[in-house]
């Protein structure tokens, strides 16, 4: 008799697919609870559509563009995630807004990584912020997506120091490399049902040797 059955995940991109290949390679261990069956770009550029590709992962572009319908775009997203029976949906680095009728179509089932603490930083430009701000913890996020931008139950999240002598570019280098371990367990306990919603937060069922509330701490240098 075969194992679990594996969630069926989507992965959306808009750009080079770092989180992508992360997801890739955990999808790639025979006990990982979910398997990326395909991966939808905004751009036909996006250097991850050949990340996936070169791993056999079925790949589409789905591209906003300037119809006049400017929902047509997600009608379509909507009947590639049903043609591959997609049971999740992982944004990486997605760039577009979904809107609030598409995210109430897949309740529950779209997951987005962010690059602050949430609720700190929503939106764009998040590591010139939090320099600007004069914190001293920055990281990244994994949640269930709402209609509200960067809104929505927390699954994971994970923290760096920020130096003195940070950048911009110096604390996005270390919060990419944070995000690339965090997405990959957030989604493998979302998937496997560890981290499940109630109401309107997540709530962890028991996982031996993990408490999903210390993961990556204390801060990651």
């Amino acid at each position: 008799m075969g194992g679990p059955v594996r969630k069926r995940v989507a992965v959306l991109i808009s750009g080079r697919g770092s989180n992508l290949t992360a997801l890739i390679e955990a999808a790639a261990s025979p006990d990982y609870p979910a398997e990326i069956v395909v991966v939808i770009s905004s751009r036909q550029d996006a250097p991850g559509l050949e990340v996936a590709s070169s791993t056999g992962i079925r790949t589409a572009i789905i591209e906003p563009g300037l119809d006049t319908d400017r929902h047509k775009w997600e009608r379509d997203l909507h009947d590639q995630l049903k043609r591959a029976e997609v049971d999740i949906v992982c944004l990486a680095g997605y760039m577009q807004v979904l809107s609030a009728d598409f995210v109430r179509r897949w309740q529950d089932r779209i997951i987005n990584i962010h690059p602050s603490l949430l609720p700190s930083f929503r939106g764009l430009d998040t590591h010139e912020r939090a320099l600007q701000s004069g914190i001293r913890i920055h990281g990244a996020t994994v949640h269930v997506v709402r209609a509200e931008v960067d809104d929505g139950p927390i699954i994971a999240q994970a923290a760096v120091s920020v130096h003195p002598d940070d950048t911009a570019d110096s604390l996005a280098t270390r919060v990419l490399r944070l995000e690339h371990l965090l997405y990959p367990q957030a989604l493998a306990m979302f998937a496997s049902g560890r981290a499940r919603l109630v109401g309107a937060r997540i709530e962890f069922a028991d996982a031996p040797g993990i408490d999903p509330g210390t993961l990556f701490s204390p801060p990651i240098d």
